[in-house]
């Protein structure tokens, strides 16, 4: 392998030791954290000088693409689980439509995908028919893409919580956010989406 600047092992030992610890790899947006600089465009070219020296391969498609030399992609059979609204709430829909094979990086934690219908998220850059790749979890952060249920209505949506409210944001200026005040309703967080994936076919 050709050598490479301190900046670029500073992000390579980055990646692998959250990769170590995580088990998935992170975002440009944590690695930019990481480096204490603003914008994604100095860690692109940082990864870009890596995978030209053969340090690691990223995949297109996935926020989280990146392979360390060395580490094998292994796979694993993720289900897609059903459909999720990005737009007004409406019944979950669970049904095993399908499995699809990814890198294990990014699987983590009882991992499952859900095809999205609408098109309330499509600022986000979540288009309808795309494939949700969902993290099972309980909580989320402001601004986290989560599916959540609101009165037991599934919806996928930016999480924002206010004092006295939930306030589930669409990425589409036509449409307005779904707003549950404290005692009014109930919310609870299916999970946070941690990648999103289209066919191009």
């Amino acid at each position: 392998m050709q050598p490479i600047t301190s900046r670029q092992r500073e992000v390579l030992d980055y990646i692998a030791g959250f990769v170590d610890r995580n088990g998935y790899p992170p975002t440009l947006r944590e690695i930019a954290g990481h480096l204490k600089v603003s914008g994604t465009l100095g860690v692109m070219k940082h990864l870009d000088a890596l995978e030209q020296r053969g340090y690691l391969r990223r995949q297109s498609g996935s926020s989280r693409g990146i392979i360390l030399a060395g580490r094998t992609a292994q796979t694993a059979s993720i289900p897609v689980a059903g459909v999720v609204r990005a737009g007004l709430p409406q019944p979950a829909i669970e049904d095993i439509e399908d499995r699809l094979a990814i890198d294990c990086s990014l699987v983590k934690g009882g991992t499952f995908f859900l095809r999205v219908r609408g098109d309330s998220m499509i600022n986000a850059a979540v288009m309808d028919g795309d494939l949700a790749l969902v993290r099972p979890q309980a909580t989320a952060e402001n601004r986290d893409i989560v599916v959540a249920m609101v009165d037991g209505e599934a919806t996928l949506k930016r999480f924002y919580r206010c004092e006295d409210h939930i306030r589930l944001q669409p990425e589409n200026p036509g449409m307005e956010p779904i707003i549950v005040r404290n005692g009014e309703g109930e919310v609870a967080i299916v999970g946070k989406v941690v990648g999103i994936y289209r066919p191009l076919d």
